[in-house]
């Protein structure tokens, strides 16, 4: 039977910057670290099979297909690399750090958001991959996509939403709901809107259709927060990941925490037992019954003795992520 959690073998020997799973194999994960590498585990067996490395840390990557996945980090680069052959490929350049990239699968083309306050369109297909370079009006810290809908989250606390097939005309422009940096934004999979989190404990909850229903549905809640000898600490959220059946989300923030909300009636629906360290990235698999959670300190008290960087995968039941009640 299996563990309800364990600890991956091999993990990275720096900070772990993103977990991410294939959305077609529940087994694949996909690591990037402040190391300079990209590991591929099977966590059905423990097992790494594949790691390869950039010039910098790396702050994100993102599977194409199960055998072939993209990167990118402060050196800049956009790397492709088939995790069969171990064959690399530099699609091209940004000015600055690659800080998030996302396969668009409805058009087969990765995207990419920079510090140089570019978003990057990439097709490996093509003899030129660079389809083209975007300008907007900050650093990009994150972006997600559904349904070829677009949400940039940048500094200055702005949210761009673009439809991702014409990157020249911005849908909707908006300010983030939350008054402190924006950490990381979540699109839902039923395509209706996405999460944002900030540096100040703190989830907001979006739509996209900008009616004034609609609009009115949307809420921020505090969360990751906790009184140390009478002292509040407030922390960090630095990750969010969706429920890919229920459309319920998890959290993990600078507390070390992991809770499993509902977003649509407002409810927490578990916390689970605490990790020895910030949790700075989570990936629910495909079938929503494993849940990645990257245990690694993010520096946000500065220097200091840490635990190890650590990545847990924890079993899921339906129980622990099915909303209580029926949203209306």
């Amino acid at each position: 039977m299996q563990k309800p959690q364990y600890e991956l073998n091999d993990p990275p020997s720096d900070g772990i910057s993103t977990v991410k799973f294939s959305f077609s194999n529940p087994s694949l994960l996909l690591v990037s670290s402040w190391d300079k590498t990209v590991r591929l585990y099977d966590v059905t067996r423990n097992q790494m099979k594949f790691k390869y490395t950039h010039d910098a840390s790396v702050l994100d990557c993102c599977f194409y297909n199960d055998n072939q996945c993209f990167s990118g980090g402060l050196d800049r680069a956009i790397k492709t690399v088939d995790l069969n052959t171990g064959k690399e490929s530099i699609l091209g350049y940004h000015d600055d750090a690659v800080k998030s990239l996302e396969r668009v699968r409805d058009i087969d083309v990765v995207v990419s958001g920079s510090w140089d306050k570019t978003v990057g369109l990439w097709d490996q297909r093509s003899s030129k991959p660079c389809i083209g370079k975007f300008q907007q009006p900050e650093k990009i810290y994150t972006l997600d996509i559904v349904n070829n809908i677009l949400v940039i989250g940048m500094a200055a606390r702005q949210i761009y939403i673009y439809d991702i097939r014409n990157l020249k005309e911005t849908m909707q422009k908006r300010e983030s709901s939350l008054k402190f940096m924006t950490r990381v934004i979540k699109c839902m999979p039923n395509g209706e809107g996405y999460a944002s989190s900030s540096i100040e404990g703190r989830v907001a909850v979006e739509f996209f259709n900008s009616s004034e229903e609609s609009q009115k549905r949307k809420y921020a809640f505090k969360c990751h927060r906790e009184i140390i000898d009478g002292v509040s600490h407030v922390y960090p959220v630095n990750a969010l990941s969706f429920h890919p059946k229920f459309g319920t989300f998890a959290s993990g923030g600078g507390d070390g925490n992991v809770y499993i909300w509902d977003g649509f009636n407002k409810k927490r629906l578990r916390k689970f037992t605490k990790y020895p360290t910030t949790i700075s990235s989570l990936s629910f698999n495909t079938e929503g019954n494993l849940l990645a959670v990257a245990s690694s300190y993010t520096f946000e008290e500065g220097e200091k003795d840490h635990p190890p960087d650590t990545i847990y995968i924890r079993s899921i039941s339906d129980s622990e992520v099915k909303p209580k009640t029926k949203s209306k």
